[in-house]
């Protein structure tokens, strides 16, 4: 009995703060292969949008849409890396003849040994498939943020590019906290005994 309620606390330990692990993989970017691990993560942001599956029907939507809003969060230092279990030659063959798909210019990794999605825990098991989680990753190599969608609802990369934006901006003043809906530049919070009870 103790080490089932130990699994079952570990299961629904939260990621935040979790530094992902050592990985080296493939990815399709700019008609060419290039290798991704770890060490391409450190010193910059990173989201990592992990999608079902290639020739899909969502997942484009959600691609073009991240490439619609590439140049702005390259401007916040932050690299985009789409991840599914397909391989980086099926990422090649959908890029090659998908409209949405040939705009993609941040790179397409691929994880078909599912080393990816099993660390960041949204491998689903029993399909060989990703659920759709998205993880922002600070210049250390540690998840601050994330979320995972069911597979039938598609993600907003405005919405993403306002959290990187919320994330860098407590990294970089550890005393104050970013209210619901903050953009940049509006009126941030520093907890206080003051404010218990106050908002």
């Amino acid at each position: 009995m103790k080490h089932y309620w130990y699994q079952k606390e570990e299961y629904l330990m939260s990621l935040i703060n979790k530094e992902v692990s050592e990985f080296s993989v493939k990815a399709y970017q700019n008609n060419a292969f290039r290798t991704i691990t770890k060490d391409n993560l450190l010193g910059q942001w990173s989201v990592f949008f992990f999608y079902p599956a290639d020739f899909t029907f969502v997942c484009p939507t959600e691609l073009e849409d991240l490439e619609n809003h590439y140049d702005a969060f390259q401007k916040l230092g932050c690299e985009i890396y789409s991840v599914s279990c397909d391989t980086e030659f099926v990422h090649k063959a959908w890029h090659d003849h998908s409209e949405r798909i040939a705009k993609i210019t941040y790179p397409m990794v691929a994880d078909p040994t599912h080393a990816l999605a099993r660390d960041f825990e949204v491998l689903i098991e029993s399909a060989g498939l990703a659920e759709r989680g998205t993880f922002i990753i600070n210049p250390e190599g540690k998840i601050v943020a994330y979320e995972v969608n069911a597979g039938n609802v598609g993600r907003n990369a405005e919405e993403l590019l306002r959290k990187v934006q919320a994330c860098q901006f407590v990294h970089e003043h550890g005393d104050e906290v970013c209210p619901a809906k903050w953009q940049p530049g509006a009126e941030t919070l520093k907890p206080s005994l003051d404010l218990v009870g106050a908002l």
